[in-house]
């Protein structure tokens, strides 16, 4: 049985990610917007271990996260789920880019992390200049950076398996109800990387797509790119990555 927290887990890929999890006999821990959405979370995800909150558009707030999930003690798997995407350059950024950063390095580390990233990252550009003024982020963007981060951490982390995920355009609220592909895909990569014993998933710094890994924007291989990124990520959220101990 594995201990898994997943973030943006409300409702989505996420809720539908948790109850797969809890179903398999794993422990899971939500995570929600604020209250009203926490309460809706547990009433819809009966047998999770519980529910914290807090707004990964606010960077104190998802700093705090780290130490409520702490507090609860160490995770098995994390699963960084929780993305936004018609909204503006700074809040896509807070949330898609700077939030994993911040729970990556605060978060006692697990023993897997899984990245919801989008195929979408193929257009995604990396300018360290936009990254810090993030009035020019795009969606793709935050999402090639969310490929870097992941293949940044199982570079330094070589005891962690971090991988990241294309769960497909499916037809959440994000999505919208004519995506095409299927719910199931999207949310069963999730439950197959943060806890399968299967020697495919057991591999780290991987870019997945609806089950199989796939070719990934050759900027996030680049290891002075990755470096690069996390180096914005420092001075902007005042969080050092924490190097291999």
């Amino acid at each position: 049985m594995a201990r898994v927290f997943i973030t943006g887990s409300a409702d989505g890929l996420g809720q539908l990610a948790a109850k797969a999890l809890i179903e398999q006999g794993h422990q899971v821990l939500l995570h929600a917007r604020n209250e009203k959405r926490a309460g809706e979370a547990l009433a819809s995800v009966p047998g999770a271990e519980g529910v914290v909150t807090a707004d990964l558009g606010n960077m104190e707030q998802t700093k705090q996260l780290a130490a409520k999930v702490n507090a609860l003690g160490r995770f098995d798997a994390v699963i960084h789920n929780a993305g936004v995407y018609n909204t503006s350059a700074k809040h896509i950024l807070m949330v898609n880019t700077l939030a994993p950063y911040i729970l990556t390095c605060l978060i006692q580390r697990p023993q897997r992390l899984v990245y919801l990233s989008s195929g979408m990252h193929i257009q995604g550009r990396f300018e360290p200049l936009a990254l810090k003024t993030g009035n020019r982020i795009t969606y793709s963007d935050s999402k090639l950076h969310v490929v870097m981060l992941c293949k940044a951490v199982a570079r330094k982390w070589p005891d962690v398996y971090a991988n990241a995920l294309n769960p497909g355009w499916v037809p959440t609220k994000m999505g919208g109800p004519g995506a095409p592909d299927s719910l199931e895909t999207g949310y069963k990569s999730q439950v197959l990387l943060a806890v399968s014993n299967e020697a495919k998933v057991k591999v780290s710094g991987r870019y997945f797509s609806r089950y199989k890994e796939a070719s990934a924007n050759p900027q996030a291989d680049d290891v002075q790119l990755q470096e690069k990124l996390l180096q914005v990520c420092t001075e902007l959220t005042g969080v050092s990555f924490p190097e291999e101990v």
